[in-house]
């Protein structure tokens, strides 16, 4: 297929399903249960972490944990007394648990009291010369690591690209919180990092489509694969290629 023959499918693909109707079967729907900003993170973050496996078992444990947050998270992770983190005693989905869980909390906690929110704890690795997040990805790992409530096990739940992961998880949480448009899917509240900074998220449906129009060479889900689908993608849109996420995905579910 021709370069403007893929790009029109694309496109077309794009918009057909970066739609509202998109949202109520996707993770992304818990967010959007939120209007302010540090909610909108939070749940987004943990519920992109725990992504992996059945949508709908992804989107029941994250309505555990907005009942575990009593429907305040930003409130509950900066305010939360012991006593409250007994209710994520049990939590789990698939390999994080309630350890994972309660790490993640304390991190968080740090986040917003000491590294002014998750934007900035991403944004500070990286400036706008940076061609993409790897800095940033790197970065958050490392203040992960640094951080009080860090914990060996729970490490592996927080991917970064000095370790060759293609680090769909977070990829897909940052193009949450950054791409901007007029559809109402992606929220596009951070500022300090550019939607042509992304990354696209490299998941099973996503590699499938991908290889199928020459898009990457290979189905190894790595860092690799996921700059040389990210680097494609931009010759058909230089300022936003993760939007092509959309149709990639949608392709792959459909096919």
């Amino acid at each position: 297929m021709k370069n403007a023959e893929l790009k029109k499918l694309l496109d077309s693909n794009y918009l057909k399903f970066n739609a509202q109707g998109f949202i109520a079967d996707d993770p992304i729907s818990l967010p959007h249960l939120f209007s302010k900003k540090e909610d909108i993170e939070i749940i987004g973050f943990l519920v992109a972490i725990i992504s992996w496996g059945q949508r709908i078992s992804i989107i029941n444990n994250g309505k555990k944990l907005i009942e575990i947050f009593e429907n305040a998270p930003h409130q509950f992770i900066t305010q939360h007394t012991d006593n409250d983190l007994k209710h994520c005693l049990k939590f789990v989905h698939r390999t994080f648990n309630d350890t994972d869980l309660l790490s993640m909390i304390g991190f968080l906690k740090e986040i917003y009291l000491k590294n002014n929110g998750l934007e900035k704890a991403f944004s500070i690795y990286i400036t706008a010369k940076d061609k993409t997040v790897e800095k940033a990805l790197n970065g958050f790992k490392i203040l992960y690591e640094n951080s009080e409530s860090y914990i060996q096990r729970s490490s592996k739940h927080i991917a970064y690209p000095a370790a060759k992961s293609a680090c769909k998880r977070l990829n897909m949480f940052l193009r949450w919180m950054v791409r901007k448009d007029d559809f109402g899917v992606d929220f596009g509240i951070w500022n300090s990092i550019s939607p042509s900074q992304l990354i696209c998220p490299l998941d099973v449906h996503v590699i499938r489509t991908a290889i199928s129009y020459n898009l990457i060479t290979t189905a190894k889900s790595d860092w690799k694969t996921a700059i040389q689908l990210t680097e494609n993608l931009k010759k058909f849109d230089k300022n936003d290629p993760v939007k092509y996420d959309f149709a990639l995905f949608g392709l792959g579910v459909n096919s």
